[in-house]
């Protein structure tokens, strides 16, 4: 696999191997043993699956509280995303920045959420699928949220009216969140 650094430090695009041939593809979407080679050794405990039927689906952002904090491992198997990070560690130099990224089914591209980011993406496509590992559970009582058109994060999300979950129209600003990510370096 390759393992390209994104700008925002600790966030990680993966491209696989992909074997194909004229049946065609077959490839690991995740090994253990050759993620701790990378030196990306985290124990993931339940895997997520979501459909958008509608492009321009935005769910997000998204973040649990420490110590419920997620790691995430990001890919789609149908459809496409642009996939967003926001880093919100408290100190960082990159705090409040963001970066997007392509993910699709087609690219087979899988993108590493390190803890401390906020998380969200927008479907480019009808019926998109995402699927993503996490290596903490769900805890409804550490689930959080950014407001996905905070103006001071300028996301530039590729739809002007996007779909919303009622949850996701009512998070705070950056400004407003409840965050307890300390930048360590």
């Amino acid at each position: 696999m390759k393992v390209i650094e994104a700008s925002l430090p600790d966030v990680l695009l993966i491209e696989p191997k992909v074997f194909g041939d004229h049946r065609g593809f077959f490839m690991e979407s995740y090994n253990k043993k050759l993620f701790a080679e990378y030196g990306l050794d985290f124990d993931f405990i339940q895997d997520n699956h979501s459909l958008s039927q509608q492009a321009g689906t935005i769910r997000g952002l998204h973040y649990q509280l420490n110590p419920k904090a997620q790691t995430k491992l990001v890919r789609v198997t149908r459809g496409a995303i642009y996939d967003v990070v926001v880093d919100i560690r408290k100190g960082s130099p990159t705090f409040g920045k963001w970066q997007g990224f392509i993910l699709s089914a087609d690219n087979k591209r899988q993108l590493l959420v390190p803890k401390g980011f906020a998380h969200g993406f927008c479907t480019l496509v009808e019926n998109t699928e995402v699927q993503y590992k996490v290596d903490e559970y769900y805890s409804p009582e550490h689930d959080r949220g950014i407001l996905w058109n905070d103006p001071a994060l300028g996301i530039d999300w590729p739809t002007a009216n996007p779909i919303l979950s009622d949850k996701d129209t009512k998070h705070p600003l950056l400004a407003d969140a409840e965050i307890n990510f300390e930048w360590e370096r």
